[in-house]
């Protein structure tokens, strides 16, 4: 090990005196050696053995501007290593007051009015089941963790450390920031969800922001920065970092450390009307998907130093701007295998999936799907098999998670904005990627979920009791849902692409209290595809 050290610390040296930069060289004090070599000797420590860890180039004086000691990457400025835990305190306080106030004064929201006699009232009377519609329970509320979960790593926090921000937080909102009676499953969804969906919008933030950019393109950069993570956002503002110009410590991340796969697709997408071919709907849409990191990489294994986003955005007035959001973020993870170019890795992992649909227009009535996993966690294993003839890259992917808080569709339930059940149960994926060098590539994936409603209704006089306080998850009895999603990329060069996809939706719900339902129907797309990174 400590041979290794050495070697890694020599090969630094020689790389700082190279014919290159000698000229520069020349001018280095034997401390400022030793001050280089210091700092990469640490990354190597922090990172594990050497053959390991990608490190950044070597800079010296006169290598952009950089002192030596200096780098080009933010996590390593001195400045940036303090934690603020009262300050992220203060944020996550500063949210709940914004939002309410804007409820309140600007909305008008009856909910709103909260004052020291309804803040006791909540406290006594606990939590219940509310009846929020699909979108607002399980979506804007883990988005809305996601907040207070950034607020905490904006300010020098790291990812366990910011869980508890998602839970204060939320709690706060639920039991002071509203009139009506503290919901459970807002608890569960801010604050589980919060932290999958905090933790991958903090990272795609650092992906955005250059401080060595200025003009115009500083100013995009800093705008969907924001869009993305408005929380850190806000602290770079009040720092002076949004417009502050670096030569040194102006990435914020290290693409050797942890590549990045970066895609976006436009085209149609059509939707079925109760499974039928020739009677739906078409809309445009709009597709991003990310890959972040490496699994097999044992020198990041950090929570999220790889994770996979697939985002769909609807560009109809009909249908759901957000149709589907599918988050799979790595907690922890060790190799089970690896020899004869085959790998296999062990993991833990954090799951979140949303799709939403409204009816289709002109079609029936009837709500195609909506299947929520808003917090899961559970282990999962990837396989990297080799490499055969044309198949350049062939995995496999398979996931066990315990669902603690997820939705489906419910065909009796509706009580205020509600026509879901909730509930807990478990799901299983599975993914098969093939790719086949420059001509394009092949996905199957196949999700099933089964969740489980414990707490019903039944028995309750629905005309009497106040819907507020019903508590009930929805119709008492159990869901089936399965997606099958077979995926086509074809390319036409190395950034440009045709995607044609579709997903098959089948449902089975078994009711205690009603006949039972089964269901299905399918969605087809094909875009134009754009390799960003």
């Amino acid at each position: 090990m400590i041979k290794q050290y050495l070697s890694v610390i020599a090969l630094l040296v020689c790389a700082a005196v190279s014919a290159e930069e000698q000229s520069h060289a020349d001018s280095l004090t034997a401390a400022q050696r030793d001050s280089i070599a210091a700092h990469y000797l640490g990354r190597v420590v922090s990172e594990g053995e050497a053959e390991e860890c990608n490190l950044p180039p070597v800079m010296t004086v006169g290598q952009g501007g950089l002192t030596p000691g200096e780098t080009i990457y933010a996590f390593d400025n001195p400045e940036r290593r303090g934690k603020q835990p009262w300050m992220a305190a203060a944020e996550a306080f500063g949210i709940n007051m914004l939002v309410l106030g804007f409820d309140r004064y600007a909305l008008d929201a009856e909910f709103a009015r909260v004052t020291f006699s309804t803040m006791r009232h909540n406290v006594k009377t606990g939590f219940v089941w509310d009846n929020d519609q699909f979108s607002t329970n399980l979506f804007a509320h883990p988005y809305h963790g996601g907040l207070y979960f950034n607020a905490a790593r904006s300010n020098g926090m790291n990812f366990w450390e910011s869980v508890p921000y998602a839970f204060c937080g939320s709690l706060m909102w639920e039991t002071l920031c509203e009139t009506e009676p503290p919901a459970i499953n807002d608890l569960i969804a801010t604050t589980v969800g919060g932290v999958c969906i905090g933790e991958v919008t903090s990272r795609i933030s650092d992906l955005i922001y250059d401080d060595r950019q200025r003009g115009f393109g500083r100013f995009a950069r800093e705008f969907l920065g924001a869009l993305v993570c408005p929380v850190k956002a806000l602290n770079r503002i009040v720092s002076g970092d949004a417009w502050r110009v670096r030569t040194s410590y102006y990435k914020y991340h290290d693409y050797e450390r942890l590549p990045v796969s970066l895609n976006l697709s436009a085209g149609y997408r059509y939707l079925a009307d109760d499974n039928a071919m020739f009677r739906g709907e078409s809309n445009p849409y709009v597709n991003v998907n990310l890959t972040y990191g490496d699994p097999f990489d044992e020198s990041t294994n950090k929570p999220y130093d790889y994770f996979t986003a697939d985002i769909t955005f609807g560009l109809s007035s009909n249908q759901p701007l957000i149709s589907g959001v599918h988050l799979l973020g790595q907690l922890w993870s060790a190799p089970v295998y690896t020899g004869n170019d085959m790998q296999a890795e062990f993991g833990l992992f954090q799951h979140f999936n949303y799709y939403d649909s409204q009816p289709v227009k002109d079609g029936t009535s009837m709500v195609r799907f909506r299947i929520s996993e808003a917090a899961s966690v559970g282990p999962g294993v990837i396989y990297k098999f080799p490499q055969i003839g044309n198949l350049t890259r062939l995995e496999q992917r398979v996931f066990i998670s315990g669902i603690l808080l997820g939705g489906s569709l419910s065909d009796y339930y509706n009580v205020i904005d509600r026509d879901y059940n909730m509930g807990s149960g478990y799901s299983a994926k599975a993914t098969t990627i093939m790719e086949f060098g420059r001509y394009g590539r092949f996905t199957f994936g196949a999700d099933y979920y089964r969740i489980y409603t414990w707490k019903g209704y039944e028995g309750k006089d629905l005309d009497t009791v106040d819907p507020l306080y019903l508590n009930a998850q929805g119709d008492k009895g159990n869901a089936q849902l399965l997606v099958l999603t077979p995926g086509l990329h074809l390319s036409v060069n190395d950034k440009l692409g045709i995607d044609v996809s579709a997903s098959y939706y089948l449902r089975d719900t078994h009711y205690k209290y009603y006949d039972d339902v089964s269901a299905n129907t399918f969605t087809a797309q094909i875009g134009l595809a754009w390799k960003m990174f």
